[in-house]
């Protein structure tokens, strides 16, 4: 009946997607997020289901989607390009078979980031596609939640239906993901036109709002917390009465410290203590060794080069009170440590010319919302809901960039869809505003039209 439950909801989709052929796009941002076929026991397990997805979505796309409208940005040509840069370190990968083995994911998450704003060219599927983007994710944030919210939860044990935690099941990334995407959750509250929006759709709104701040309790993950503290700065720029919600904000925090758990508290004071700390004194001793191999390789040494590191780094530990503490250092060796950075890893494995590539597309994101927001933020009527959607985007995108610093997740599919979305949205209104500059001239009457009596 598990496995039924799964393969019955992908076929409701399918089959609507069949009168909507744009379904089918949605299709595989459900698969690709949700991955339910690492949810069943055998059904989906043994087809390529998000292959299948993707097919369906492109050929649909090039069948009986209108193309005459279409607009190809900069930021696409980027992405092509990171794309082929990507096979060129591949093919000449430092380890060949574990570069392959990322390859085969990392193509298809920058193909279809590329490919996606081609197909959003109204605003009803730009929104059905933060809908998919945000309801997909939130069927692994609410578990997350219920499970925090009932006391289970701690760094590396919360739970998330599945046991091997890459994709949005590793808890770092769904801390990220889960505060990144609180600022477009907001906006389908508020403009969305897909749900009435009525009470109902204001408390799921609030709840799934809730799920996302518990997911970096129940996780226990210092990047979850950092997001946490800027997404409380980005909303302070968009507040109307800023002194107002500085006061909510620090009496929500002071009254949430009393119900965390010792786990997470713990663990947050580490922040402040890096150096007696294995996990983060192990991170800094990887971006050490990356950046020394780039000195040696600037373009890089393929995916996975990082089973090559070799480091060596200082636990540092306090013995006795906090007035008089000894402080011993110990020296350790370790190999094949993980980047734990996007940043890092992006130099590693692609060099100077991909994280050139990589940095052009995130900050031209940021540089885009800006101006959409810039020029639309006295827009009212019809147009009002842009501004505050170029804002929820180019947050989403700063609090990925914030969390990207500690994890490795250059690759991320959720935040390549996250920019595909914004590139859709900035397409649109081009031609929208295209539309309007050449807009046929109202026809004026001839000399030889009666004329209207005057008042």
């Amino acid at each position: 009946m598990h496995d039924l439950a799964f393969v019955g909801f992908l076929a409701a989709l399918m089959g609507l997607a069949l009168r909507r052929p744009f379904m089918f796009i949605l299709v595989y941002v459900y698969i690709d997020i949700v991955s339910p076929q690492r949810l069943t026991y055998t059904l989906l397990n043994s087809v390529p289901i998000s292959l299948i997805a993707v097919a369906l979505a492109v050929g649909s796309w090039m069948l009986v989607d209108r193309k005459e409208d279409s607009r190809v940005a900069p930021r696409q040509l980027l992405i092509l390009l990171l794309l082929a840069w990507c096979a060129v370190t591949t093919m000449k990968a430092d380890f060949p078979a574990d570069a392959l083995d990322k390859w085969d994911w990392v193509w298809k998450a920058l193909a279809f980031a590329a490919f996606l704003p081609l197909t959003l060219r109204t605003r009803l599927r730009i929104e059905s596609l933060l809908t998919f983007m945000c309801l997909s994710a939130a069927s692994i944030i609410i578990v997350g939640g219920i499970k925090t919210a009932a006391g289970g939860g701690g760094y590396g044990s919360l739970d998330l239906m599945v046991t091997n935690n890459s994709g949005l099941y590793e808890g770092s990334t769904i801390s990220t993901v889960a505060i990144a995407i609180i600022p477009t959750i907001l906006w389908l509250g508020k403009y969305g036109t897909i749900f009435k929006r009525d009470w109902k759709v204001k408390l799921f709104v609030a709840a799934l709002v809730f799920a996302c701040l518990l997911i970096p309790i129940g996780t226990s993950t210092r990047t979850g917390l950092l997001c946490i503290g800027l997404l409380a700065l980005l909303k302070l720029r968009d507040s109307k009465r800023k002194v107002l919600y500085l006061g909510m904000i620090g009496a929500l925090g002071l009254a949430a410290i009393p119900f965390l758990p010792t786990s997470f508290t713990d663990r947050m004071s580490t922040i402040k203590t890096y150096q007696q700390d294995e996990s983060a004194a192990t991170r800094v001793a990887v971006w050490k060794w990356t950046w020394e191999y780039v000195q040696q390789h600037p373009l890089g040494g393929g995916f996975e080069m990082y089973r090559q590191n070799q480091i060596r780094y200082d636990i540092v530990k306090a013995d006795g009170t906090k007035d008089n503490a000894k402080l011993d250092s110990t020296l350790t060796t370790d190999h094949a440590r993980a980047y734990h950075s996007a940043y890092f890893e992006m130099l590693g494995e692609q060099g100077w010319p991909g994280i050139i590539l990589w940095g052009l597309i995130c900050l031209g994101g940021l540089f885009r919302m800006e101006v959409i927001r810039q020029r639309y933020k006295k827009a009212e009527g019809d147009d009002a809901w842009i501004a505050p959607l170029a804002s929820a985007l180019q947050a989403g995108q700063l609090l990925y960039m914030l969390g990207a610093c500690f994890i490795a997740i250059a690759f991320q599919p959720f935040m390549f869809m996250l920019i595909g979305a914004q590139i859709g949205l900035d397409t649109y209104l081009k031609r929208k505003r295209a539309e309007i500059s050449f807009a046929p001239m109202i026809k004026r009457p001839k000399p030889t039209d009666p004329q209207p009596a005057l008042a």
